[in-house]
Protein backbone atom coordinates (compact mmCIF):
# COMPACT_ATOMS: atom_id res chain seq x y z
CA UNK A 1 0.00 0.00 0.00
CA UNK A 2 1.55 3.58 -0.59
CA UNK A 3 2.51 5.58 2.20
CA UNK A 4 -0.11 8.75 2.63
CA UNK A 5 2.34 11.51 2.48
CA UNK A 6 1.65 14.99 4.70
CA UNK A 7 3.66 17.77 6.24
CA UNK A 8 6.92 19.90 4.63
CA UNK A 9 7.78 19.68 0.84
CA UNK A 10 4.28 19.06 -0.49
CA UNK A 11 2.02 20.94 -2.99
CA UNK A 12 -1.37 22.33 -1.82
CA UNK A 13 -3.37 19.68 -2.10
CA UNK A 14 -6.52 19.87 0.14
CA UNK A 15 -5.71 16.24 1.25
CA UNK A 16 -3.17 13.61 2.16
CA UNK A 17 -1.85 12.28 -1.00
CA UNK A 18 -0.14 8.99 -1.52
CA UNK A 19 2.96 8.56 -2.97
CA UNK A 20 1.01 7.11 -5.80
CA UNK A 21 -1.00 10.53 -5.97
CA UNK A 22 1.78 12.90 -5.55
CA UNK A 23 3.29 11.38 -9.59
CA UNK A 24 0.22 12.13 -11.12
CA UNK A 25 -0.58 15.97 -9.67
CA UNK A 26 1.57 17.43 -12.51
CA UNK A 27 3.73 19.46 -9.65
CA UNK A 28 6.90 21.69 -10.88
CA UNK A 29 9.33 22.99 -8.40
CA UNK A 30 9.86 25.87 -11.03
CA UNK A 31 6.33 26.74 -11.16
CA UNK A 32 6.19 26.80 -7.35
CA UNK A 33 3.60 24.21 -7.16
CA UNK A 34 5.48 22.76 -4.07
CA UNK A 35 5.90 24.21 -0.39
CA UNK A 36 8.91 25.23 0.21
CA UNK A 37 11.87 24.29 1.86
CA UNK A 38 11.17 20.62 -0.20
CA UNK A 39 13.83 17.63 -0.13
CA UNK A 40 13.93 16.15 -4.00
CA UNK A 41 15.67 13.29 -5.40
CA UNK A 42 16.73 13.85 -8.57
CA UNK A 43 15.98 10.77 -10.61
CA UNK A 44 18.71 10.75 -13.68
CA UNK A 45 20.60 10.89 -11.08
CA UNK A 46 19.75 8.28 -8.57
CA UNK A 47 18.90 5.75 -11.54
CA UNK A 48 22.48 6.38 -12.83
CA UNK A 49 23.94 5.53 -8.77
CA UNK A 50 22.33 2.48 -8.44
CA UNK A 51 23.22 1.34 -12.24
CA UNK A 52 27.15 2.41 -11.93
CA UNK A 53 26.82 0.29 -7.94
CA UNK A 54 25.33 -2.44 -9.57
CA UNK A 55 28.40 -2.79 -12.20
CA UNK A 56 31.15 -1.75 -9.44
CA UNK A 57 29.62 -4.87 -7.19
CA UNK A 58 29.43 -7.56 -10.32
CA UNK A 59 32.85 -6.80 -11.70
CA UNK A 60 34.26 -8.26 -8.26
CA UNK A 61 31.95 -11.02 -7.69
CA UNK A 62 30.67 -9.61 -4.47
CA UNK A 63 27.07 -9.04 -3.37
CA UNK A 64 25.46 -6.04 -1.85
CA UNK A 65 23.19 -5.54 0.96
CA UNK A 66 22.52 -1.75 1.19
CA UNK A 67 22.61 0.14 4.61
CA UNK A 68 19.26 0.83 4.84
CA UNK A 69 19.27 3.25 8.20
CA UNK A 70 20.75 5.98 5.34
CA UNK A 71 17.33 6.54 3.53
CA UNK A 72 14.26 4.02 5.85
CA UNK A 73 12.40 4.44 3.12
CA UNK A 74 10.74 1.54 1.34
CA UNK A 75 10.28 2.60 -2.15
CA UNK A 76 13.64 3.21 -2.02
CA UNK A 77 14.39 -0.19 -0.67
CA UNK A 78 12.08 -2.19 -2.57
CA UNK A 79 14.07 -0.30 -6.22
CA UNK A 80 17.74 -1.54 -4.76
CA UNK A 81 16.15 -4.99 -4.33
CA UNK A 82 14.60 -4.90 -7.76
CA UNK A 83 17.79 -3.99 -8.63
CA UNK A 84 19.58 -7.18 -7.71
CA UNK A 85 20.83 -6.50 -3.75
CA UNK A 86 21.27 -9.47 -2.24
CA UNK A 87 19.25 -8.15 0.96
CA UNK A 88 19.39 -5.27 2.88
CA UNK A 89 21.41 -3.97 6.07
CA UNK A 90 19.95 -2.23 8.81
CA UNK A 91 21.15 -1.17 12.15
CA UNK A 92 18.37 -1.79 14.90
CA UNK A 93 15.65 -4.20 15.35
CA UNK A 94 12.46 -1.82 14.33
CA UNK A 95 14.30 -0.93 11.16
CA UNK A 96 14.80 -4.13 10.44
CA UNK A 97 10.81 -4.82 10.55
CA UNK A 98 10.50 -1.66 8.33
CA UNK A 99 12.80 -3.59 5.64
CA UNK A 100 10.77 -6.79 5.80
CA UNK A 101 7.74 -5.03 5.47
CA UNK A 102 9.01 -3.52 2.18
CA UNK A 103 10.11 -6.89 0.93
CA UNK A 104 13.55 -7.99 1.85
CA UNK A 105 14.30 -11.59 3.03
CA UNK A 106 17.63 -11.49 3.92
CA UNK A 107 18.35 -8.81 6.37
CA UNK A 108 21.98 -7.92 7.93
CA UNK A 109 21.72 -6.52 11.24
CA UNK A 110 25.28 -4.76 11.66
CA UNK A 111 24.22 -4.38 15.24
CA UNK A 112 24.71 -6.12 18.61
CA UNK A 113 20.97 -7.44 19.11
CA UNK A 114 20.57 -6.66 22.79
CA UNK A 115 17.41 -6.79 24.71
CA UNK A 116 14.07 -9.22 24.93
CA UNK A 117 11.81 -6.05 23.25
CA UNK A 118 14.55 -6.43 19.99
CA UNK A 119 14.95 -9.80 19.70
CA UNK A 120 11.34 -10.31 20.29
CA UNK A 121 11.17 -8.27 16.87
CA UNK A 122 13.84 -10.71 15.15
CA UNK A 123 11.86 -13.38 16.22
CA UNK A 124 8.48 -12.28 14.29
CA UNK A 125 10.74 -12.11 11.50
CA UNK A 126 11.85 -15.40 11.78
CA UNK A 127 8.41 -17.13 12.77
CA UNK A 128 7.08 -15.38 9.58
CA UNK A 129 9.34 -17.99 7.65
CA UNK A 130 11.37 -17.40 4.39
CA UNK A 131 13.95 -14.93 5.84
CA UNK A 132 17.19 -15.10 6.91
CA UNK A 133 17.98 -12.46 9.86
CA UNK A 134 21.71 -11.93 10.99
CA UNK A 135 23.22 -9.85 13.66
CA UNK A 136 26.57 -9.62 14.86
CA UNK A 137 28.13 -10.41 18.30
CA UNK A 138 31.30 -9.49 19.50
CA UNK A 139 31.02 -10.71 23.31
CA UNK A 140 30.22 -14.11 25.17
CA UNK A 141 27.55 -12.34 27.02
CA UNK A 142 25.49 -11.21 24.69
CA UNK A 143 25.78 -14.79 22.77
CA UNK A 144 24.48 -16.45 25.88
CA UNK A 145 21.77 -14.13 26.35
CA UNK A 146 20.44 -14.72 22.77
CA UNK A 147 21.13 -18.07 23.30
CA UNK A 148 19.16 -18.35 26.24
CA UNK A 149 16.44 -16.30 24.72
CA UNK A 150 15.97 -18.04 21.04
CA UNK A 151 16.23 -21.45 22.88
CA UNK A 152 13.70 -20.80 25.02
CA UNK A 153 11.09 -19.75 22.08
CA UNK A 154 13.10 -22.94 20.33
CA UNK A 155 14.09 -20.65 16.91
CA UNK A 156 17.60 -20.38 15.83
CA UNK A 157 19.51 -17.16 14.82
CA UNK A 158 22.16 -16.27 12.56
CA UNK A 159 24.92 -14.44 14.07
CA UNK A 160 28.12 -12.91 12.98
CA UNK A 161 31.38 -12.53 14.45
CA UNK A 162 32.02 -8.80 14.59
CA UNK A 163 36.09 -7.80 14.04
CA UNK A 164 36.88 -4.38 16.14
CA UNK A 165 40.02 -2.32 16.21
CA UNK A 166 41.73 -0.59 19.62
CA UNK A 167 39.98 2.52 20.02
CA UNK A 168 37.21 1.91 17.46
CA UNK A 169 33.15 1.11 17.77
CA UNK A 170 32.28 -2.06 18.75
CA UNK A 171 33.63 -5.77 17.93
CA UNK A 172 36.55 -8.14 19.08
CA UNK A 173 39.76 -6.44 19.97
CA UNK A 174 42.05 -9.54 19.57
CA UNK A 175 41.36 -13.54 19.07
CA UNK A 176 41.13 -14.64 22.57
CA UNK A 177 37.60 -12.39 22.54
CA UNK A 178 37.17 -13.68 19.46
CA UNK A 179 37.08 -17.48 20.46
CA UNK A 180 35.37 -16.45 23.68
CA UNK A 181 32.95 -15.36 21.30
CA UNK A 182 32.78 -18.67 19.09
CA UNK A 183 32.68 -20.77 21.90
CA UNK A 184 29.85 -19.25 23.78
CA UNK A 185 28.04 -19.24 20.58
CA UNK A 186 28.92 -22.81 19.88
CA UNK A 187 26.83 -23.79 23.73
CA UNK A 188 23.83 -23.08 22.22
CA UNK A 189 23.83 -25.53 19.06
CA UNK A 190 20.08 -24.84 18.77
CA UNK A 191 19.74 -21.48 19.60
CA UNK A 192 22.80 -19.52 17.76
CA UNK A 193 24.25 -20.72 14.37
CA UNK A 194 27.61 -18.82 13.66
CA UNK A 195 27.12 -17.96 9.77
CA UNK A 196 30.24 -15.74 9.48
CA UNK A 197 32.36 -12.79 10.17
CA UNK A 198 31.76 -8.95 9.76
CA UNK A 199 33.95 -6.13 10.03
CA UNK A 200 33.07 -2.42 10.10
CA UNK A 201 36.21 -0.56 8.53
CA UNK A 202 34.93 2.97 8.70
CA UNK A 203 36.14 3.42 12.21
CA UNK A 204 39.86 3.90 11.36
CA UNK A 205 41.52 6.38 9.85
CA UNK A 206 43.64 5.82 6.89
CA UNK A 207 43.91 3.27 3.96
CA UNK A 208 46.49 1.68 5.83
CA UNK A 209 44.33 1.07 8.90
CA UNK A 210 41.28 0.04 6.99
CA UNK A 211 43.87 -2.82 4.89
CA UNK A 212 44.68 -3.83 8.20
CA UNK A 213 41.58 -4.65 9.64
CA UNK A 214 39.95 -6.05 6.50
CA UNK A 215 43.04 -8.91 6.20
CA UNK A 216 42.54 -9.29 10.29
CA UNK A 217 39.18 -10.09 9.21
CA UNK A 218 39.58 -12.32 6.34
CA UNK A 219 42.05 -14.55 8.30
CA UNK A 220 40.29 -14.97 11.15
CA UNK A 221 36.94 -16.07 8.79
CA UNK A 222 39.41 -18.32 7.22
CA UNK A 223 40.49 -19.68 10.67
CA UNK A 224 37.20 -20.48 11.70
CA UNK A 225 36.29 -21.93 8.16
CA UNK A 226 39.12 -23.81 8.61
CA UNK A 227 38.10 -25.21 11.76
CA UNK A 228 34.39 -25.93 11.02
CA UNK A 229 33.01 -23.52 13.14
CA UNK A 230 30.45 -21.84 11.00
CA UNK A 231 26.92 -23.49 10.48
CA UNK A 232 26.07 -21.74 7.38
CA UNK A 233 27.51 -22.69 3.83
CA UNK A 234 28.41 -20.07 2.53
CA UNK A 235 29.58 -18.36 5.18
CA UNK A 236 28.99 -14.56 5.28
CA UNK A 237 32.04 -12.26 5.17
CA UNK A 238 30.70 -8.35 4.93
CA UNK A 239 32.09 -5.20 6.00
CA UNK A 240 32.07 -1.89 3.73
CA UNK A 241 30.86 0.93 4.45
CA UNK A 242 30.24 4.17 1.91
CA UNK A 243 33.94 5.63 2.38
CA UNK A 244 36.06 2.81 1.50
CA UNK A 245 33.39 0.05 -0.02
CA UNK A 246 36.31 0.05 -3.12
CA UNK A 247 39.06 -1.21 -0.64
CA UNK A 248 36.70 -3.62 1.08
CA UNK A 249 36.17 -5.12 -2.56
CA UNK A 250 39.78 -5.30 -3.12
CA UNK A 251 40.80 -7.12 0.02
CA UNK A 252 37.98 -9.12 0.00
CA UNK A 253 37.63 -10.41 -3.60
CA UNK A 254 40.30 -13.39 -3.09
CA UNK A 255 37.63 -15.14 -1.35
CA UNK A 256 34.48 -14.11 -4.21
CA UNK A 257 34.78 -17.59 -6.44
CA UNK A 258 34.53 -19.68 -3.43
CA UNK A 259 31.95 -21.32 -2.91
CA UNK A 260 32.27 -21.45 0.72
CA UNK A 261 32.06 -18.27 1.58
CA UNK A 262 29.78 -15.42 0.26
CA UNK A 263 31.40 -11.86 0.27
CA UNK A 264 28.56 -9.26 0.41
CA UNK A 265 29.34 -5.05 0.98
CA UNK A 266 26.99 -2.48 2.75
CA UNK A 267 27.31 1.08 1.83
CA UNK A 268 24.11 2.83 1.81
CA UNK A 269 24.95 6.34 0.58
CA UNK A 270 25.93 5.49 -2.54
CA UNK A 271 22.33 6.03 -3.66
CA UNK A 272 21.86 9.31 -3.58
CA UNK A 273 25.84 10.54 -2.90
CA UNK A 274 26.51 14.07 -1.40
CA UNK A 275 28.92 16.86 -2.18
CA UNK A 276 31.08 16.36 0.87
CA UNK A 277 32.91 13.09 2.51
CA UNK A 278 31.23 10.85 0.13
CA UNK A 279 32.23 13.04 -2.44
CA UNK A 280 35.85 12.96 -1.34
CA UNK A 281 36.06 8.94 -1.27
CA UNK A 282 34.59 8.78 -5.08
CA UNK A 283 37.63 10.55 -5.80
CA UNK A 284 39.63 8.64 -4.16
CA UNK A 285 37.95 5.51 -6.10
CA UNK A 286 37.89 7.48 -9.13
CA UNK A 287 41.57 7.98 -9.08
CA UNK A 288 42.93 4.80 -7.48
CA UNK A 289 40.56 1.49 -8.07
CA UNK A 290 40.91 0.24 -11.66
CA UNK A 291 37.10 -0.59 -11.89
CA UNK A 292 35.91 2.53 -11.36
CA UNK A 293 38.49 4.01 -13.94
CA UNK A 294 37.36 1.63 -16.56
CA UNK A 295 33.98 2.21 -15.59
CA UNK A 296 34.73 6.34 -16.59
CA UNK A 297 32.04 7.45 -14.44
CA UNK A 298 31.67 8.34 -11.10
CA UNK A 299 28.39 8.32 -8.46
CA UNK A 300 26.51 11.87 -8.88
CA UNK A 301 24.95 13.83 -5.99
CA UNK A 302 20.78 13.14 -6.11
CA UNK A 303 19.88 14.47 -2.62
CA UNK A 304 18.63 18.27 -2.75
CA UNK A 305 16.79 20.61 -0.95
CA UNK A 306 15.08 23.66 -2.40
CA UNK A 307 14.26 26.52 -0.20
CA UNK A 308 13.40 30.28 -0.57
CA UNK A 309 15.01 33.55 0.13
CA UNK A 310 12.43 34.90 2.98
CA UNK A 311 14.82 38.04 4.02
CA UNK A 312 17.97 39.85 2.65
CA UNK A 313 18.41 42.42 6.16
CA UNK A 314 22.08 43.11 5.21
CA UNK A 315 23.96 44.16 2.27
CA UNK A 316 26.18 40.69 3.09
CA UNK A 317 23.76 38.76 4.23
CA UNK A 318 20.62 36.74 3.02
CA UNK A 319 18.37 34.65 5.20
CA UNK A 320 17.19 31.57 3.94
CA UNK A 321 14.26 29.35 4.72
CA UNK A 322 15.74 26.08 5.27
CA UNK A 323 17.42 25.30 8.81
CA UNK A 324 18.37 22.13 11.41
CA UNK A 325 15.50 20.92 10.73
CA UNK A 326 16.11 20.16 7.06
CA UNK A 327 19.35 19.74 6.39
CA UNK A 328 22.14 17.73 8.07
CA UNK A 329 24.58 20.04 9.38
CA UNK A 330 26.76 17.92 10.90
CA UNK A 331 29.25 17.23 8.20
CA UNK A 332 29.35 20.41 6.59
CA UNK A 333 26.64 23.04 5.99
CA UNK A 334 24.08 22.56 2.79
CA UNK A 335 26.26 23.71 -0.36
CA UNK A 336 24.10 26.45 -2.89
CA UNK A 337 24.05 24.99 -6.16
CA UNK A 338 21.20 26.92 -8.56
CA UNK A 339 19.91 30.35 -8.18
CA UNK A 340 16.06 30.60 -9.59
CA UNK A 341 14.10 33.59 -9.61
CA UNK A 342 10.45 33.06 -10.70
CA UNK A 343 9.21 33.63 -14.00
CA UNK A 344 12.56 32.72 -15.57
CA UNK A 345 13.54 29.84 -17.95
CA UNK A 346 15.32 27.39 -15.90
CA UNK A 347 17.77 27.87 -12.82
CA UNK A 348 21.47 28.86 -13.29
CA UNK A 349 24.53 28.29 -11.13
CA UNK A 350 24.75 29.81 -7.88
CA UNK A 351 26.93 32.32 -7.09
CA UNK A 352 30.31 30.40 -6.34
CA UNK A 353 31.00 32.42 -3.43
CA UNK A 354 27.39 32.31 -1.29
CA UNK A 355 28.04 30.25 1.42
CA UNK A 356 25.91 29.26 4.59
CA UNK A 357 27.64 30.02 7.68
CA UNK A 358 25.53 29.50 10.49
CA UNK A 359 22.18 27.37 10.77
CA UNK A 360 18.83 27.72 13.31
CA UNK A 361 16.21 25.35 13.57
CA UNK A 362 14.47 26.98 10.42
CA UNK A 363 16.79 29.65 9.27
CA UNK A 364 20.16 29.62 6.96
CA UNK A 365 22.11 32.66 7.30
CA UNK A 366 23.82 32.96 3.82
CA UNK A 367 26.95 35.07 3.27
CA UNK A 368 26.41 36.83 -0.16
CA UNK A 369 28.31 40.16 -1.83
CA UNK A 370 26.42 43.95 -1.54
CA UNK A 371 25.95 43.84 -4.99
CA UNK A 372 24.41 40.32 -5.41
CA UNK A 373 21.43 40.29 -7.41
CA UNK A 374 19.54 37.85 -5.04
CA UNK A 375 16.37 39.05 -3.87
CA UNK A 376 13.73 37.77 -1.56
CA UNK A 377 11.47 35.21 -2.90
CA UNK A 378 14.30 33.75 -4.71
CA UNK A 379 14.68 29.96 -4.79
CA UNK A 380 17.68 27.99 -3.89
CA UNK A 381 18.51 24.69 -4.84
CA UNK A 382 21.07 23.27 -1.97
CA UNK A 383 23.35 20.15 -1.70
CA UNK A 384 23.74 18.47 1.11
CA UNK A 385 26.53 16.01 3.19
CA UNK A 386 26.32 13.66 4.92
CA UNK A 387 22.96 12.11 3.12
CA UNK A 388 21.70 9.57 6.39
CA UNK A 389 20.84 12.79 8.68
CA UNK A 390 19.04 14.95 6.05
CA UNK A 391 16.60 11.63 4.97
CA UNK A 392 15.75 11.42 8.83
CA UNK A 393 14.55 14.57 8.71
CA UNK A 394 11.68 14.33 6.30
CA UNK A 395 8.59 12.12 6.07
CA UNK A 396 8.58 12.12 2.28
CA UNK A 397 10.45 13.15 -0.59
CA UNK A 398 9.33 14.83 -4.15
CA UNK A 399 11.48 12.82 -7.29
CA UNK A 400 12.11 15.19 -10.08
CA UNK A 401 13.45 14.75 -13.85
CA UNK A 402 15.98 16.76 -14.85
CA UNK A 403 13.36 19.68 -15.78
CA UNK A 404 12.27 19.98 -12.03
CA UNK A 405 8.89 18.43 -12.19
CA UNK A 406 7.75 15.97 -9.92
CA UNK A 407 7.24 12.55 -10.70
CA UNK A 408 7.43 10.42 -8.08
CA UNK A 409 7.79 10.47 -4.34
CA UNK A 410 8.90 8.04 -1.96
CA UNK A 411 8.01 7.63 2.05
CA UNK A 412 10.14 7.56 5.22
CA UNK A 413 10.18 5.16 7.94
CA UNK A 414 12.51 6.69 10.82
Amino acid sequence: MPAVLRGKGLGAADAALSTTDAARQGWSILREQVSLPAAVLLRSALLHNLEWMRRFVAAYGVQLAPHGKTTMSPELFRLQLDAGAWGITVATAPQAREAWLAGARRILVANQLVGPANMAIIAELLEAGGTEVFCVVDSAANADALGRWFDARGLCLDVLLEIGVSGGRTGVRDDAQAQAVVAAAARWPRALRLAGVEVYEGVVADEAGVRAILRRSVETFQRLRAGAAFGRVPALLTGAGSAWFDVVAEEFAALSGDATAEIVLRPGCYLTHDVGAYRQAASRIQAGNPVARRMGTSLRPALRLWAYVQSRPEPERAIVGLGKRDAAFDAGFPVPALHYRPGDAMPGDAAAHWQVTAMMDQHAFLQVRAEDDLRVGDMLCFDISHPCLTFDKWRHLLVVDDDHNVVDAVSTQF
